[in-house]
């Protein structure tokens, strides 16, 4: 399995989507879109969904899994049931039935986002199968997911990260007085977040301490552990973070301004993935050495994170010129029209490409400790 069988007409790929979290309905948007532009006279490709429960099956190839009449999409539990014991051998495990191997897949596209998936977690499983896979490796993966150590993480690498308050599943319930007087330090308005999830999921503004206690409950549906961050004023700025293929140092897309449409307060779920909720103006309309700042910050926190393949690295360009770093996903939204790769296309990388490079990216590291 560590090399790509040389007999073979076409590299096999097996895109995994879905997962149990929240972000479940993101993530099979996003290989929706990567299951429609990959080039099939490269790839011979298996898709793979994690049902909400938790069961790997084998999927529909060519199904839209997108937003129809305001329902999210969702993997169905009741297909035929997989598992990857080792080396990228996939078995079909069918009632009644012996397990029947559907062969070996040469890489894995993990378009998984939140707990259980952009984590970590599937991550360390591939590693322990010696499956190569395209994105980030167990910690970067991790640290990644984690807002709390990911943001301890920037700022030991001296990049500007703005004030925040982590509260843990304790600190909330024996010496929630303590945690109130911490917030309000940082001044109001803040946000509250789920420390580990993605897509603004659990997300909301609190304005005063009243606000604040049914914020830090919405986030604790999501996550136990909560980060609460002061408000920054500015303009929302992001970058695209690919890897180079070879020794070449990272590579940073031209930077976009996220313009979010209607009454959304903050970039929330519904302005990321309901249709004409935001535009993405890039390159954004900053000074050229502002812009040159964004894209040297955003390869040195991919470094600091020690990412691979691809990152999306989020920014505040405030009314005082200054740049502050938000956060980084290692694996962000990906479909077609997602921010990430619409930085790429207005980089000179259409989304097709993009896909074929993550792959080609994966395929060349080796297996194991890099």
């Amino acid at each position: 399995m560590n090399e790509v069988r040389e007999s073979r007409s076409r590299i096999r790929v097996a895109v995994v989507f879905g997962g149990r979290n929240s972000e479940h309905a993101v993530s099979l948007m996003g290989a929706g879109s990567v299951l429609e532009a990959i080039d099939r006279s490269k790839y011979e490709v298996f898709p793979i969904g994690i049902a909400q429960d938790g069961r790997w099956v084998l999927a529909t190839d060519g199904q839209a899994y997108a937003i129809e009449e305001g329902r999210l999409p969702s993997v169905e539990g009741s297909g035929t049931a997989l598992a990857l014991p080792s080396s990228g051998s996939i078995l079909a495990l069918e009632p009644g039935q012996i397990p029947r191997s559907l062969g070996e897949v040469d890489v894995v596209f993990p378009v998984m986002h939140g707990p259980f998936g952009e984590d970590g977690t599937i991550q360390g499983l591939l590693e322990m199968a010696g499956v190569r896979y395209v994105g980030s490796g167990v910690l970067a993966s991790a640290v990644g997911m984690d807002k709390a150590y990911m943001k301890l993480v920037l700022r030991a690498a001296g990049l500007p990260v703005g004030p925040f308050v982590v509260v843990r599943d304790r600190d909330w319930r024996i010496d929630r007085a303590k945690v109130l007087k911490e917030v309000e330090e940082l001044g109001w308005p803040v946000f509250v977040k789920p420390a580990r999830a993605g897509s603004s999921q659990g997300i909301s503004k609190a304005h005063d301490a009243e606000s604040l206690e049914a914020a830090v409950e919405l986030a604790r549906q999501h996550d136990p552990k909560i980060l609460i961050e002061a408000a920054i004023p500015g303009r929302e700025i992001e970058c695209a973070v690919l890897e180079s293929l070879g020794d070449a140092p990272a590579e940073a897309s031209v930077p976009g301004e996220v313009l979010v449409k209607g009454e959304h307060e903050f970039f929330d779920f519904e302005a990321k993935y309901y249709p004409d909720q935001m535009a993405l103006d890039a390159p954004a309309d900053i000074p050229a050495e502002k812009a040159e700042a964004v894209r040297a910050m955003a390869v040195r926190a991919f470094e600091a994170l020690g990412c691979e393949g691809l990152s999306r690295v989020d920014f505040f360009y405030t009314p005082t010129g200054e740049l502050v770093l938000n956060e980084i996903n290692t694996m962000p939204g990906f479909t077609s029209l997602s921010v990430a790769p619409q930085l790429w296309a207005a980089s000179g990388l259409p989304y097709g490409d993009l896909v074929d490079r993550l792959i080609q990216l994966a395929l060349a590291r080796p297996a194991g400790l890099r």
